[in-house]
């Protein structure tokens, strides 16, 4: 059974998958973390636990950046008892192992170290492959109409993509379907480049495997873990899925995709502050222009700053996203799928530490932010539905809210022949699927993002997100609650702001004709 928090912090639903083919055909892939990585962490935690006290840990040290600073930390590090793992000196970041249950106190007393802390509440182990849950498949015949072209041109299964309609994609993809000096990285599960829908627009030279902090550009170390680590396969063909005549079409069918695998096998699919600093910096580095995340950084839902660990995980995220920005990448991610109000005075969380034991706290959206989507500069998506309100599960907040997407709701039925409300997209051994998240919505905005990137090649991250914004349609604030949501019902969400800039839009829903236009 899938586990309700990687759901929650993925995508929200599965109601259906389909296949290209009447029989399951496995996906041969490596594991997302290699037997290399595997080896490397065994051998890191051996060496730890000679040295320390306690479990083997990973943190993240943050420092000045000059090098006579660097080293001298470099060199703390190893007095603590702790092993570098990977420094990256250009943003002043040091990954580490470390044993010691005082390694964090002991690193924040060091000059020259503005902060320090452990990435996760639960011990490290070396990686290993789970099992999510099956997928429902559709009846084989359904199933193979997705390799029979449309006789109107549509891709064949384009009739339940009411997301590319809602937004213009399909209008926009005759104007301008993006350009081929564009690529868009998923930061994520990994990324199936073997899918038919995918493999002509995915570029392996800029991906690569980042969960253990630095990156593995081995052949096809950016590949799911497994078929049911579907999260970033669906993630890039909402993004790319080529116009070839087979199954679905992506909002930017002419970019380029890219994959860097993130997320932690052991002990659920997790994605930690190590992995998300190398994915930056490694997008950065390798020419990307745009960069999806569909996920929040583990163990915490909102990392709040008068906590030292969780302070330094904003900082080294931060350091990372913002050299990115710095060398050209516009980052975009989703807003969460915990229906808040990140412009309010607080709510509860009580889903956090999510790789021990939750506890029930407080938060307050303006000291305890979400990373990487309430980072300065980085652009938050919020989700909507087929009618466009906004989606039940989405959160919110004036002010924080950048643009809106489709993201899928189940409680508004679109006008399609299975009258489902999720997003289709690829999904692992060239199947396809139905999800529904902020996640979903994110790739949307990618896309369109992607478009402007292609019609303003020397635009600078801030200008692309001028013009993200610019583009957008914004339906304004509704009249009364979201329409259409049942169970889990966001109808105590209040969308505060007016026609232009408000709470559940930001600056309106994507367009993707305008912005080709």
């Amino acid at each position: 059974m899938a586990h309700l928090r990687s759901l929650l912090r993925l995508g929200l639903a599965v109601p259906v998958a389909l296949s290209l083919t009447a029989s399951l055909t496995a996906l041969s892939v490596p594991a997302s973390a290699t037997p290399r990585a595997q080896a490397a962490t065994q051998a890191s935690a051996q060496a730890a636990t000679q040295a320390g006290d306690g479990p083997l840990q990973a943190y993240v040290v943050n420092t000045a950046t000059d090098r006579r600073t660097i080293a001298e930390v470099q060199r703390a590090v190893t007095a603590a008892g702790g092993t570098v793992v990977v420094t990256y000196d250009r943003i002043g970041v040091i990954v580490a192992h470390a044993a010691n249950p005082d390694f964090g106190r002991q690193l924040r007393a060091v000059p020259g170290v503005r902060s320090a802390g452990a990435t996760r509440t639960a011990p490290l182990s070396a990686a290993a492959t789970t099992e999510e849950g099956p997928v429902r498949y559709l009846a084989p015949g359904a199933a193979e109409s997705a390799g029979k072209a449309s006789a109107d041109g549509a891709e064949p299964l384009e009739a339940e993509q009411w997301d590319l309609r809602a937004i213009g994609a399909d209008q926009a993809a005759q104007v301008n379907a993006g350009s081929r000096d564009v690529t868009v990285a998923v930061i994520d599960t990994g990324v199936d480049d073997t899918h038919p829908d995918l493999a002509a627009n995915f570029s392996p030279e800029q991906s690569a495997d980042c969960v253990s902090g630095k990156a593995d550009t081995t052949y096809g170390s950016w590949r799911p873990a497994s078929p049911d680590y579907f999260h970033g396969t669906h993630v890039a063909g909402t993004i790319a899925a080529a116009r070839n005549g087979l199954g679905v079409a992506g909002v930017a069918p002419g970019v380029r995709v890219a994959g860097i695998t993130v997320s932690q096998p052991v002990p659920r699919q997790l994605i930690h502050a190590e992995g998300v600093v190398c994915a930056f910096v490694f997008a950065a580095d390798h020419g990307v222009q745009i960069t999806n995340n569909s996920y929040y950084v583990d163990p915490w839902q909102y990392n709040c700053l008068d906590d030292p660990d969780q302070r330094a995980i904003v900082d080294a995220v931060d350091r990372a996203q913002l050299y990115a920005q710095r060398k050209g990448v516009l980052n975009i991610a989703g807003a969460g799928n915990s229906n808040h109000d990140l412009a309010s005075d607080g709510f509860t969380d009580s889903r956090s530490p999510n790789d021990s034991t939750p506890t029930t706290r407080t938060v307050d959206p303006h000291r305890c932010r979400q990373v990487p989507a309430q980072l300065p500069g980085v652009v938050t998506v919020s989700a909507t539905g087929p009618t466009k309100a906004k989606a039940y599960y989405s959160s919110y907040g004036l002010g924080v809210i950048d643009v809106a997407a489709p993201g899928g709701d189940q409680y508004q039925a679109p006008d399609t022949p299975s009258r489902e409300g999720g997003i289709l997209s690829t999904m692992p051994g060239n199947r396809y699927g139905y999800l529904q998240g902020t996640s979903m919505a994110t790739p949307h905005a990618s896309g369109v993002a992607a478009l402007l990137k292609s019609a303003h090649p020397d635009a600078s991250p801030a200008q692309l997100r001028a013009l993200l914004k610019a583009q957008a349609d914004n339906p304004g604030c509704p009249a009364g609650p979201p329409s259409g949501t049942g169970t889990g019902s966001s109808g105590d969400a209040t969308c505060a702001g007016g026609p232009r800039v408000n709470g559940f839009y930001g600056f309106g829903i994507v367009n993707a004709l305008r912005a080709v236009q």
